[in-house]
């Protein structure tokens, strides 16, 4: 069987993550792509990578097996209706990176009757430790599950959802979630240095005890809730920490937000999706 070619459209950092993911898992050179009409991107990403890039959509569009939409969500549209005529003659696996664009709208912007797989990627997915949702519609096969899915574990984990709905939790817990924890690094950070570490000191305590809580919960084998009991003595000092985080309705706080995330990524579909 002849490896696909997998097109990428927008050379910007996930594209580039993407790609570079699939150079160190051994794809070759010769069947990735990528196209950005900015010459300066184009530029990086031949430097970066190696890869043939071009200057014009419709060119990669029609040299490419597999197309990744690796666009802002505001300009998905726009991208797509440009190509849709050299899409509808090829017709391609499409998989799309745009946060927020719902299926049927992006098969319709392409001319539809195409197979499209809709991702979510995180940030994390840039040094190689993502964690992806992905969703497929029913045009999808078995195979072409398979190879969407070797695209985004390149670059981390993967789990697919049955319910495009589900994305959008998706989105608001692995797709936003880095910066829940970036916050929670930022307070601990700065409450440290309140209380009388010096900043340098305070950055590597904070750092590296997120490290190995993370570290802890992925090999430990056990839930968060078992992992919390287990570090956290009666009477001591960790229980009374736990204790001013649960009084301040720390659960309600990261419900809330989730709830906020799901909900604008609702709103950001209805509005670029018209």
């Amino acid at each position: 069987m002849t490896p696909h070619t997998i097109g990428f459209i927008g050379a910007g950092n996930m594209a580039r993550s993407l790609a570079g993911g699939l150079l160190n898992n051994g794809w070759s050179v010769d069947r990735l792509l990528l196209s950005d009409p900015d010459a300066n991107q184009r530029r990086g990403a031949e430097q970066a990578l190696g890869l043939k890039t071009f200057a014009a959509n419709t060119a990669l569009a029609a040299a490419a097996d597999v197309l990744v939409l690796a666009v802002k969500p505001q300009a998905l549209k726009a991208v797509a209706e440009e190509i849709a005529a050299t899409v509808q003659k090829k017709k391609p696996l499409v998989v799309s990176v745009a946060a927020g664009i719902r299926v049927d709208d992006i098969e319709r912007w392409l001319g539809g009757n195409l197979p499209i797989v809709r991702v979510m990627p995180n940030t994390a997915a840039l040094i190689g430790s993502g964690a992806t949702g992905l969703f497929a519609n029913p045009r999808v096969t078995e195979a072409q599950r398979d190879t969407a899915e070797s695209i985004l574990r390149a670059v981390g984990v993967t789990v697919w959802v049955q319910d495009e709905a589900l994305i959008d939790t998706v989105t608001a817990i692995s797709g936003s979630g880095p910066a829940y924890f970036f916050l929670v690094m930022e307070v601990l950070e700065k409450a440290a240095i309140k209380h009388g570490l010096d900043p340098k000191t305070a950055r590597l305590l904070t750092l590296e005890t997120a490290y190995g809580a993370a570290k802890m919960a992925l090999e430990g084998g056990e839930e968060p809730a078992q992992l919390r009991k287990r570090v956290t003595s009666p009477g001591g000092t960790t229980e009374k920490a736990v204790q001013t985080l649960e009084a301040g309705q720390i659960e309600r706080i990261f419900d809330d937000a989730v709830v906020a995330a799901m909900r604008r990524a609702r709103e950001l579909a209805d509005l670029f999706g018209k």
